[in-house]
C-alpha cells in the first residue's frame, strides 16, 4: 500500500502517467519493454524529443571513431606492422581514457540535467507561477502574446483536443507573462534573463576534475608507455615496439584536451543540447582528416604525423566547446565550497570500478590478439574499430535516454520515465538490426579500404559474422547504460558489470587457448550478451529505481 508521499507524487503526475502506473501494479514489470511497440517510430512529443537529442549525439559520438577509422585507413598504407602497432597504442589510449572519461561524462550529464530541472522549478516557485488549469507556458514567442489570447483560442474550439493538450505541455523555458502590467517590458525581461549565464555547480566541478585527470593521464601514459605495450604483448624484440611507443607518447599529449572536451560535452548533454558538441567534433575531426595525409605522407612523418594530427584536432574541439560554454554557464563558482567533489567522487568510484572491469576485458582481448602476431592483430584492430564504431551509434539513444530520464526522475514524472525508457530501448533494438545488415555487407565488400594485405583480409572475414551478428545485442547494452545512468542507478551498474566481466574474462581465457582468434570473438559476444541481460534484469524485475513499476515507493537517488 502506498504511503502519503507516493500519493502526493502521483497527484502531481499527468493523467496518462497516473493511469499507466495504476495499471502497472497489476502487471509484470517486464512487459514495459513491449509497451506501445507499434509506436516505436511515432513522431509524437516524446519521439521528437528523443530524436532531437539522439541524432546529433550519435553523429558526435561516431565522429571520433570514424576519424580513427580514417586514421587506420591512412596508416594501413604504411604496412601491416605500422597498423598493428598503432592498433595496440590506440587500444591502450582508449582504455586509459575510458577509465576517466566514462565516469566523468556519465555523472556530469545526470547531475547537470537534475540541477537544470530543479533550478527551473525553483525559479517558477519563487515567482509564484505554479502551472494551473487554464495556464500555459510558451517556449517560443514572436511579438507580444498574452495568456488571455491563447486561452481564448483554446476555448474557441478551432484547435483539436490533442492540439490543445500539446499547447498546454509546451516547455517551460519562460513563464506566463500575463501577470505583468506591461507585456512588452515583461517579454524583454524574460528573454534577457534567459540569456544570462547560469550557475551550475556540477559543470564547474566537472571541468576541474577533467583538467586534473587529463594531466595525470598524460604523465601515466608517457612514463609507462613501454611497460603498457609489453603488457599488451609488444615485447622489446617486436618490430611493433618503436612505432607503437612513438604513437602512444605523442597521442598522450592530447589527453587533457580529450578529458576537458568530454566533460563539457557532458554539461551540454545535461542541457539536452547535443548540437553544439556535434559542431565542435565535426570541425575538430575534419581538421584531423585534412592533416592526416599532409603529416603522414607529405611531411614523411609516418605514425608520428597521425598522432600529431589527432592531438591538434582534440585541442581544437576543446577550445570551441569552452568558448560556447562560457556564454551559457558561470564557470567560476562564488566559493570553492560549492564545488561538488564529494558527490562526484562518491558515484565516480562506483563507475570507475565499472569502467575498469570493462577496460580489462576488452584490453585483455586485444592483448591476446597481439600475441597471435602482427597479421591477426591488424585484422582484430580493424574488426574492433568497426564493431565499436557501429555500436556506438546506439550511444546517441543512450544519451537521449539519460538526459530525459534524469529530468523525469527529478520531477518524479515516472510515467514519462517509463515511456522514455521503453521507447529508446525499442529504437536501440531496431537500430541494431539495421547495423547488422550494414556492417555485414560493408565489411565483406569494403575490407580493402583498411588494408590491401590478403592475409589480413582473410582473418577479417573470420571475425565478420561475430562483428555483424552482435549489433542488436550491442545496441541494447549501450542504451541500457543510458537508462541506468538516467535513473542514477550507478551502484547496480558498477556491481553488475564487475560480475559480467569476471565471467567474460574466464570465458576469454578458456576459449582463447582452444580457438585462438575465433575464441576471442566468442568471448566478446558472451560479454555483450551478459551486459544486456543485466539491464533487462534490473528494469524487467522492477527493482531499484524501477520499483514504481510494481507500485512501490522509489528510493531517492544519491
Amino acid at each position: 500500500m502506498s504511503g502519503p508521499s507516493d500519493l502526493n507524487s502521483l497527484e502531481k503526475m499527468p493523467e496518462d502517467s497516473y493511469r499507466h502506473l495504476s495499471k502497472s501494479k497489476w502487471s509484470m514489470p517486464f512487459i514495459v519493454f513491449f509497451r506501445d511497440t507499434r509506436h516505436v517510430f511515432k513522431m509524437d512529443a516524446l519521439g521528437l524529443e528523443i530524436l532531437r537529442i539522439a541524432f546529433p549525439a550519435a553523429l558526435a559520438l561516431a565522429a571520433d571513431p570514424v576519424a580513427s577509422l580514417i586514421d587506420t585507413a591512412f596508416i594501413g598504407r604504411l604496412g601491416p606492422v605500422e597498423i598493428a602497432a598503432v592498433g595496440v597504442s590506440i587500444a591502450i589510449f582508449n582504455q586509459a581514457s575510458r577509465i576517466t572519461i566514462f565516469p566523468l561524462v556519465s555523472i556530469t550529464t545526470s547531475f547537470v540535467a537534475e540541477e537544470e530541472t530543479l533550478g527551473r522549478a525553483s525559479n517558477e516557485s519563487a515567482t509564484g507561477e505554479e502551472p494551473e488549469k487554464g495556464r500555459i507556458k510558451i517556449s517560443e514567442m514572436k511579438g507580444v502574446i498574452t495568456e488571455d489570447v491563447v486561452l481564448e483560442n483554446l476555448g474557441k474550439g478551432s484547435a483539436t483536443k490533442s492540439e490543445n493538450k500539446e499547447l498546454r505541455q509546451e516547455t517551460d523555458l519562460i513563464p506566463s507573462i500575463s501577470n505583468s502590467p506591461s507585456g512588452t517590458d515583461s517579454n524583454a525581461d524574460k528573454f534577457k534573463s534567459c540569456k544570462e549565464r547560469r550557475h551550475i555547480p556540477s559543470a564547474s566541478t566537472a571541468l576541474v576534475i577533467g583538467g586534473i585527470l587529463g594531466l595525470l593521464q598524460t604523465l601515466f601514459l608517457i612514463l609507462g608507455a613501454k611497460t603498457l605495450l609489453g603488457f599488451m604483448g609488444v615485447k622489446s624484440n617486436s618490430p611493433m615496439l618503436a612505432p607503437a611507443q612513438k604513437y602512444l607518447t605523442l597521442r598522450s599529449l592530447g589527453a587533457p584536451a580529450v578529458l576537458l572536451s568530454l566533460a563539457m560535452q557532458g554539461v551540454f548533454r545535461g542541457f539536452k543540447d547535443t548540437k553544439t558538441p556535434l559542431y565542435a567534433t565535426v570541425l575538430g575531426d575534419g581538421a584531423n582528416i585534412i592533416l592526416d595525409p599532409i603529416l603522414i605522407f607529405a611531411c614523411h612523418m609516418g605514425v608520428s604525423g597521425a598522432a600529431i594530427a589527432h592531438v591538434l584536432s582534440q585541442y581544437l574541439i576543446a577550445i570551441i566547446l569552452l568558448w560556447r560554454l562560457m556564454k551559457q554557464v558561470e564557470l567560476l563558482p562564488p566559493s570553492i565550497k560549492e564545488l561538488q567533489f564529494h558527490r562526484f567522487l562518491k558515484n565516480g568510484v562506483l563507475l570507475l570500478a565499472r569502467v575498469i572491469a570493462v577496460t580489462f576485458c576488452v584490453t585483455l582481448a586485444a592483448s591476446m590478439a597481439a600475441r597471435l602476431g602482427s597479421t591477426p592483430m591488424a585484422a582484430f584492430q580493424i574488426c574492433l574499430q568497426v564493431w565499436m564504431t557501429s555500436s556506438l551509434l546506439a550511444d546517441g539513444l543512450a544519451v537521449a535516454g539519460q538526459a530525459i530520464l534524469a529530468s523525469a526522475f527529478a520531477e518524479k514524472d515516472y510515467g514519462k520515465a517509463t515511456a522514455a525508457a521503453s521507447r529508446v530501448l525499442q529504437m536501440g533494438f531496431v537500430l541494431g538490426l539495421g547495423l547488422a545488415v550494414v556492417v555485414g555487407v560493408g565489411l565483406r565488400f569494403g575490407s580493402g579500404v583498411f588494408t590491401k594485405d590478403v592475409n589480413v583480409q582473410q582473418i577479417i572475414f573470420v571475425g565478420l559474422p561475430f562483428v555483424a551478428a552482435t549489433q542488436p545485442i550491442n545496441s541494447l547494452a549501450f542504451v541500457f547504460d543510458g537508462v541506468n545512468f538516467g535513473a542514477s542507478d550507478f551502484a547496480y551498474s558498477a556491481y553488475s558489470m564487475v560480475l559480467v566481466s569476471i565471467v567474460s574474462i574466464a570465458s576469454l581465457l578458456l576459449l582463447f587457448g582452444s580457438n585462438g582468434f575465433v575464441g576471442i570473438w566468442v568471448a566478446l559476444t558472451i560479454y555483450m550478451g551478459l551486459r544486456t541481460f543485466a539491464g533487462v534484469w534490473r528494469m524487467g524485475t522492477g527493482t531499484g529505481p524501477w520499483r514504481f513499476l510494481r507500485g512501490q515507493r522509489t528510493p531517492q537517488a544519491s
